[in-house]
């Protein structure tokens, strides 16, 4: 017998590249439709995560479409505020779930929220950075420390709660009590305002009931997981608010609805029908003996809303080729409606049009090349003070230069960062300032002072200690086994004025020989700079130190420099037990420096020179241009990268 192909007469076969733009081609279909006066349009697949791409595509031309399978709870407003505060109760307010919790939206909405959020911002400043001790008392020192001291005063409060129960495993209802009473506190009724907060109050009532019951046990760390998997399986439907004349429907839903645009997506293999999911007590031949519905009738069920889809005035049947995995297998379901079609017929039923329309949309003409940026600062603007550090930087990358100093553009270090090189280095010159001023006594004993100043997370210091503690007695040593040097300036600033240019920095060290004569010293973390960069005027920060100093730039300090060192308390190359190295970036011992060290302070002060005649006296005004040689990460040399790939793609 012969199919009946007058039921497949409205269908067209969409194929399309990947899911986004699936999403993309479907949303082009709905707004088409809409086009069109009282006409309903309905896009049915069991994926969700296409379902929300559709909904936001269409957000484009201001269409809400309400997805009828709902949203999960934990990917609510209400939800992720719960959430936020198990992870603080988990992570002992670690910076980022306690900044994620203190500035979601339902805190202090209304109006103080203004006021809480500057309070919130001057604390995350604080906060940026390595992670410090666990709990509460470290925040409280920051928090003083930015003038926030009050503010915090009357946070910690609401927070202490959810941090008490800690070290064991207690109840769950226990754990849900306390983090209900913190919510409220935090966002008052608000948090259980709206149809998100119904559902989270639902849930929340319900498990707690359970608990109780069962005498549920967890501990804190697993608090976060256990309750985002809970919260996945509770959808949250918004209860109205969506088009009139559009719905985005599960099978379950579409079952009683009619539309004269209906557009079936997914169409693949594991989507649509999704693969059945493993009975985990009973195999599949004993369910069937029980007369519980297998396999094969789930998948029936699935043939079954496809088949009723199908008798729409208009379908749409759309699939990926590929999806998050890879390459996609078409639905045996679709496989079946292209072959009653035939080869011939179903030329006439694939819909192109929209495809090409969703690949072109988002397709921006190709800018030109983007010019390199070279702003020209005023003379006026460029009246500011250098310090010994930025010589560098106005040297060897201009513009880097002109972002620090004239637009005050400084870097902010993450939350929670991994100890930095800068930060490491602020570290050892407090310990080693400390040391030098009080004395000389156990450095090790000076160390643990300031690392217990520091409030420093108890896994950072047990990693790092050990190798900071090794170089900091080779400095012990290296101090001790030259007591004819005295220590004229310890972390000192200085400040002279050359050329009518203010230059300024801080010297970590500066030892007065017996003869009068200085010797620079700069500690650090890192490796030191080369003797072939200081040949080349790229590290100016000993030479420049010891021209303030020769010059009368440090406080009760003047004398001609003959000695430049780095003193590096990085691992040796040549040892895996021994740290800290003396390098100098003049003759000393063994190297390979061509620069003698009477010699250096004036290379030091030609290179000064050169870079203030660009700076300062430059008749057309100094010009902030990227150096290419300069290893500076910068934005304009990744558009280039950028520029120069898409050229190589439009080409192939």
């Amino acid at each position: 017998m012969e199919p009946d192909l007058r039921r497949l007469a409205g269908v067209r076969v969409m194929q399309c590249g990947n899911p986004e733009e699936e999403a993309q081609a479907i949303a082009l279909l709905v707004r088409q439709a809409l086009e069109v006066p009282e006409k309903r349009v309905s896009v049915i697949t069991p994926d969700r995560g296409l379902a929300g791409r559709v909904v936001r595509h269409l957000r484009r031309w201001h269409i809400e479409a309400d997805d009828t399978a709902g949203q999960p709870l934990s990917q609510t407003t209400a939800g992720r505020l719960f959430l936020a505060l198990a992870e603080v109760m988990a992570e002992e307010a670690a910076p980022v779930p306690l900044m994620a919790l203190l500035g979601h939206p339902l805190v202090r909405r209304g109006e103080g929220r203004a006021e809480w959020l500057t309070n919130l911002r001057a604390l995350e400043l604080g906060l940026r950075g390595p992670r410090r001790a666990t709990g509460l008392a470290p925040i409280a020192h920051l928090a003083a420390k930015y003038d926030v001291g009050d503010w915090w005063s009357g946070v910690e409060p609401l927070l202490a709660p959810i941090l008490l129960a800690w070290d064991a495993d207690c109840p769950l209802a226990t754990l849900l009590d306390l983090m209900v009473t913190a919510g409220e506190q935090l966002c008052g009724d608000g948090l259980w305002e709206r149809e998100d907060g119904r559902a989270l109050s639902a849930f929340v009532e319900d498990l707690r009931l359970q608990a109780r019951e069962v005498g549920t046990m967890l501990t804190p760390l697993d608090l976060p997981t256990v309750l985002r998997d809970a919260m996945e399986a509770v959808a949250v439907r918004p209860p109205w608010g969506g088009h009139p004349r559009v719905a985005i429907y599960g099978l379950l839903e579409s079952r009683m609805s009619r539309a004269d645009l209906t557009i079936c997506a997914g169409l693949n293999e594991g989507t649509w029908p999704q693969p059945p999911a493993p009975d985990p007590l009973l195999p599949p031949r004993v369910m069937r003996a029980l007369g519980v519905p297998g396999t094969d009738f789930r998948i029936g069920l699935s043939a079954h809303d496809l088949a009723g889809a199908l008798g729409a005035p208009e379908v749409v049947l759309s699939r990926s080729a590929r999806d998050e995995a890879g390459p996609a297998i078409p639905s045996r379901f679709l496989l079946r409606v292209e072959a009653l079609l035939g080869e011939k017929l179903l030329e006439t039923h694939i819909e192109q049009e929209i495809v090409s329309l969703a690949k072109r949309i988002d397709a921006a003409p190709r800018p030109n090349r983007y010019e390199q940026p070279s702003p020209k600062p005023s003379p006026d603007q460029r009246k500011v003070r250098v310090s010994v550090t930025a010589l560098d930087r106005l040297r060897s990358d201009p513009y880097q230069f002109y972002a620090n100093a004239i637009l005050q553009l400084k870097e902010l270090d993450a939350l929670d960062a991994e100890p930095s090189a800068p930060w490491q280095g602020e570290l050892a010159h407090e310990i080693l300032e400390r040391w030098h001023k009080a004395g000389h006594p156990p450095i090790l004993t000076v160390a643990e002072e300031v690392l217990s100043d520091m409030d420093g997370h108890p896994l950072m210091r047990a990693l790092w200690e050990p190798r900071l503690f090794a170089a900091l007695k080779w400095v012990e040593k290296e101090v001790r086994s030259a007591p004819d040097r005295k220590q004229a300036v310890i972390e000192g600033w200085g400040e002279i004025t050359h050329r009518g240019v203010r230059v300024f920095g801080k010297a970590d060290r500066i030892d007065q020989l017996p003869d009068g004569s200085l010797v620079i010293v700069d500690y650090k973390t890192g490796e030191p700079p080369s003797s072939k960069q200081a040949g080349k005027g790229y590290t100016l920060q000993l030479g420049t130190t010891g021209l303030m100093a020769e010059l009368g730039g440090f406080e009760g300090v003047k004398g001609t420099a003959v000695g430049f060192e780095y003193w590096s308390l990085k691992k040796d190359d040549k040892s895996d037990t021994r740290f800290g190295k003396l390098v100098s970036p003049v003759k000393h011992g063994r190297n390979k420096s061509e620069i003698e060290p009477d010699e250096f302070v004036g290379k030091t002060l030609e290179f000064l020179d050169d870079a203030f005649d660009k700076w300062i006296l430059g008749e057309e005004g100094f010009t902030a241009r990227l150096n290419p040689d300069a290893k500076v990460y910068n934005a304009y040399d990744q558009l280039m990268r950028l520029d120069e790939w898409l050229g190589r793609e439009e080409e192939g």
